[in-house]
């Protein structure tokens, strides 16, 4: 190696290692042992192996590199600033202040250069999973000129302590992801201390289990050409997805808190600092220091992506499939889209999962991103597309995606795949076990992935397989997170203005329907959905009460207007497939569903929590259901006609004489 490339590399690691103590020091918060442990393998993949475009990083054709330990994301917002991706020399020092392009954790959108949102433990590892399944999707399908990159991990010991690390390293071990790189930092410590406090596991067996290619690298951390004969030995194996069990020291190289604990966390003060910066040949008494010709030398790496993405645009631009592999990345959909969707007549009886299965018939052609799965419940869940391929290590380009057991992962790598561009993933599982995949919910409302999922068995309808399989707090919990739509749509018309919703909308959506056939109902109305709720049957202009009905519920509301309605009471019944929207659309037209000063009780086979947002009484559930036929425990829940007809004659003050 040239004597100027050996000074280069020195220089580099001595500028991120300084850097990352004076970013936490000077926010009084962060995480700067393992960005100092980590500094080698950055550099090293920023200067010898990863491809990018300093000048743009949405470059379709880039390789990704997700931090799954997203606590460093120091290490990550230097190596982004000094390849020129967006941040500045300032960025870094208002690291983790209000405002600033530098949060505590990697937040995609919200900076320049970060693929995935990161931080809880694990998700970033089946994020690359999704990432690197994406990739072969798109080059299985357009080719190797179009789409040909690589997706490299950086997971710590909590990301594989973590149990989504399992299901989603078995999924891409089965999936034989040769794309895919995880570089595990084994440095031995956790907050509490040494790992072995609390893990004994063996995980380069454990990866060669899933049929992963490991590489036990051993104590080469602070080796640039070893990491990279690593790094380049794991990109070349094609076959199998690659794990490179990298040893570091925790904050190295300082004399106080190398290997301890404490170095994971905030605990460098200022004479600590100083003398790690006298062993990295750094001014100790500067701060944000990058050595002379650091920046200047990584500006040029990036320049040379730059010519790369150039030659890619030429590529593209001459590929007969070149236009429409770019019409896939951006999302385009088919402007026959919505005449496409079915239309049924009142009265036909169909289970919304069905009627999502029929829409997918209908349309999945003109989407040709979606990728349809579920956590082993296929055809339970209505995402089986017909004549679909199942999308395998030997296809490399089906639609038909099988997870396994496995909903964490399943949600994890929809993510990864949404975020990737070029796919729309559906997932499906029964409503009551989106909470193993809750965490990847919140993360893909968090960064705005668009993805689907079918939830379906979603109430008490699910009858015999009791409280453990019937969703009773699920609507309200994730009615009440932030950037995920909600529908549950009341029959198969109101599923299709779900589905077209979903499609159409530029973030998570999730679609809760039944198990049971639902009757279509008169005045139902796919287009209404799309505003969130509105009025089933008018009636009078100004009714006595309004009874508000999601899913199932709607059916009971309106055979209960029609018995009130020989009591002398009016009562408009309106379909609310989607709280969240309705609460967001203008007063007049929330108004015009539901007038000020008339009486309302919302129906749903639910915890009741938040309906008082729109309903002044609730009729739902708020315990858990229990085993039997699904009529039985209806009727024994309170969830009947008859329930309904009896609180509204006490709202409405008995009816009118």
């Amino acid at each position: 190696m040239a004597a100027e490339d050996k000074k280069f590399d020195q220089d580099a690691i001595a500028t991120i290692r300084g850097i990352a103590m004076d970013g936490p020091f000077k926010a009084k918060s962060g995480h700067q042992g393992t960005a100092m442990a980590l500094a080698p393998l950055a550099h090293t993949l920023f200067s010898r192996v990863l491809k990018f475009d300093g000048a743009d990083t949405q470059w379709p054709d880039r390789d990704r590199l997700v931090l799954s330990a997203g606590h460093a994301s120091i290490l990550l917002y230097t190596m982004l600033f000094l390849t020129g991706q967006g941040l500045s020399l300032d960025d870094l020092r208002e690291f983790r202040q209000l405002g600033s392009l530098t949060p505590g954790h990697p937040e995609v959108g919200h900076t320049a250069g970060v693929e995935v949102t990161t931080g809880p433990l694990g998700q970033g590892l089946a994020n690359g999973v999704g990432l690197a399944l994406a990739e072969r999707w798109l080059r299985t399908e357009f080719g190797e000129d179009l789409c040909e990159h690589m997706t490299y991990v950086i997971a710590g010991d909590g990301c594989l302590q973590e149990g989504i690390s399992h299901e989603a390293a078995s999924f891409a071990g089965h999936q034989g992801l040769g794309k895919l790189v995880v570089i595990y930092d084994d440095n031995l410590i956790t907050i509490d201390g040494k790992t072995d406090l609390a893990h004994s596991t063996h995980e380069a067996d454990r990866f060669r289990s899933y049929g992963w290619h490991v590489i036990e690298a051993g104590e080469i951390g602070e080796d640039c050409d070893a990491i990279e004969r690593a790094l380049l030995e794991a990109k070349a194996e094609v076959d199998r997805p690659s794990l490179i069990v990298l040893r570091t020291h925790c904050g190295f190289p300082s004399p106080d808190w190398t290997d301890k604990k404490e170095a994971h966390g905030l605990a460098f003060g200022a004479e600590d600092i100083a003398r790690t910066k006298a062993i990295l040949g750094l001014p100790v008494d500067d701060s944000f220091t990058v050595l002379p010709g650091v920046r200047e030398h990584y500006l040029e790496l990036g320049a040379k992506g730059t010519s790369l993405h150039s030659a890619w645009k030429a590529r593209v631009a001459h590929a007969p499939s070149g236009k429409k592999y770019l019409d896939q990345l951006r999302g385009d959909i088919d402007d026959e889209f919505d005449e496409l969707l079915p239309s049924y007549e009142a009265g036909a009886s169909v289970a919304t999962r069905n009627a999502l299965k029929a829409c997918l018939a209908a349309t999945g052609a003109t989407l040709p991103g979606l990728i349809a799965g579920s956590a082993d419940l296929t055809e339970n869940t209505g995402v089986a597309l017909a004549g679909a391929m199942p999308l395998t290590q030997d296809i490399g380009n089906g639609r038909q995606l099988y997870f396994g057991i496995r909903e964490h992962a399943m949600g994890g790598v929809m993510n990864g795949m949404a975020l990737h561009g070029g796919m729309l993933p559906l997932g499906g599982t029964f409503f009551v076990f989106s909470d193993y995949l809750r965490p990847a919910i919140r993360l893909a409302a968090l960064s705005g992935a668009h993805v689907i999922y079918s939830f379906t068995h979603d109430s008490i309808g699910v009858g015999e397989d009791g409280p453990t399989h019937q969703p009773i707090e699920h609507l309200a919990s994730l009615r009440a997170m932030p950037g995920l739509e909600v529908f549950r749509p009341a029959d198969a018309t109101e599923t299709t203005g779900a589905w077209s919703a979903a499609v159409h909308a530029s973030g998570p959506v999730a679609l809760c329907l039944s198990r049971q056939n639902l009757s279509v109902l008169e005045g139902s109305d796919a287009a209404k959905v799309a505003t969130g709720g509105y009025v089933l049957n008018p009636g009078v202009d100004r009714p006595d009460l309004v009874l508000i009905g999601t899913g199932s519920e709607v059916s009971l509301c309106v055979e209960a207007a029609a018995v009130l309605q020989g009591s002398g009471i009016s009562a408009r019944v309106v379909s609310m497939p989607s709280l969240t929207r309705f609460l967001h659309a203008t007063s007049d037209y929330r108004l015009s569903v539901l007038p000020s000063g008339i009486p309302s009780i919302s129906v749903e086979a639910g915890s009741t929590f938040g309906w008082s947002s729109v309903a002044t009484h609730s009729i739902g559930i708020d315990r858990f259901g229990m085993s039997a036929p699904a009529p039985e425990v209806f009727e024994a829940l309170g969830i009947t006609v008859e329930a309904i007809v009896a609180l509204a004659t006490t709202v409405a003050g008995g009816g009118k004489e």
